[in-house]
């Protein structure tokens, strides 16, 4: 049966990204004409390592630029946009509140500004857990308010709702996509919790945990992520009550970072390697987790992944190619 995106053109922010990355070779898979936006020159992307970046097109800019997302946008005419790219790191929001308020709020609108003046693609956003913010009825759901209290946090909230703006009142047709904490190989953020231990585990160290290890937190697999966000993509074109709507994806289990960390450990054969505790977090909701069946009875998506076959592939991409990091 014929791939849904084949011969679509489809433009990417954010592709050297381990989500964006990941969303580029599900969609080269299908057969699709991909466009990247790519701010920087990442060589030791997954895009860049896997010779992908030779099969797309490529726009050079940020997302910062009006102009940049409009030439984009008019020119390659996309049937789709997924618009992945962010500041995607809590510690590195804290300490800059406005390049993140700028990259993720900014340019959201950007990105929407530019699909409304072309008047013709539609648009996956990439959210997050963190846009719930501080709400302590868990698990969260999508008609839960967003109240995000710290900049990370605040920044996606916003982005949400300038999202759902451009469609209630321009009719762009868009659609948003929270996951919980994404993990894969490809994943160069090594200050992230799961390419983090698997880093320190293969040098012989013990890793250091921020927390005191038990803020709870919901992840999914990079591969299931991918495909929810074709899934959207897909619904949003051919369903007009998806848009200007939000979907969780979760793999539905409540892990701790400690959990986490020793089931890496574990599988890694170096349960001797004990993580460092700091207890010195801040900033950081310490519970969250998503309700995903709104994603599973609307969309037929569920993850195909559990959590320990996830592990096992995640830390093999790394020791295969961790001596070049």
């Amino acid at each position: 049966m014929a791939s849904y995106w084949k011969g679509k053109t489809v433009f990417v922010t954010g592709a050297t990204g381990l989500m964006g990355s990941w969303l580029v070779k599900a969609l080269l898979d299908q057969d699709a004409e991909v466009v990247g936006l790519v701010r920087d020159q990442t060589p030791k992307s997954m895009l860049v390592r896997e010779g992908l970046m030779r099969r797309i097109a490529v726009v050079n800019g940020d997302l910062e630029s009006l102009a940049t997302m409009r030439r984009a946008i008019a020119e390659y005419q996309p049937h789709t946009v997924f618009h992945l790219a962010a500041q995607p790191l809590v510690q590195v929001a804290k300490l800059d509140p406005v390049g993140t308020l700028r990259a993720n709020v900014a340019g959201t609108w950007n990105v929407l500004e530019a699909c409304r003046l072309a008047g013709k693609s539609n648009v996956v956003v990439a959210s997050s857990d963190k846009a719930y913010g501080l709400n302590l009825n868990l698990p969260y759901r999508e008609t839960f308010p967003l109240q995000g209290r710290y900049p990370y946090d605040v920044s996606k909230s916003c982005a949400d709702l300038v999202t759902q703006m451009y469609a209630a009142t321009y009719g762009v047709k868009t659609a948003i996509a929270r996951c919980g904490n994404l993990f894969g190989g490809g994943d160069l953020n090594f200050s992230r919790t799961i390419p983090g231990v698997i880093q320190a585990t293969l040098e012989g160290e013990r890793f250091v945990i921020r927390s005191d290890g038990q803020f709870v937190r919901d992840f999914l697999y990079v591969k299931d992520a991918a495909e929810s966000y074709l899934a959207l993509g897909e619904h949003l074109a051919s369903d007009d009550s998806v848009s200007g709507e939000a979907f969780n994806f979760s793999l539905g289990q409540r892990h701790t970072v400690l959990d986490v960390v020793n089931m890496v450990l574990m599988l890694m054969g170096r349960v001797d390697l004990e993580p460092v505790i700091q207890n010195n977090a801040s900033s950081e909701i310490r519970e969250q987790y998503l309700d995903s069946s709104k994603a599973r009875e609307q969309l037929g998506w569920s993850p195909k992944y559990g959590m320990d076959e996830a592990l096992k592939e995640t830390i093999a991409w790394y020791q295969t190619e961790f001596e070049e990091f």
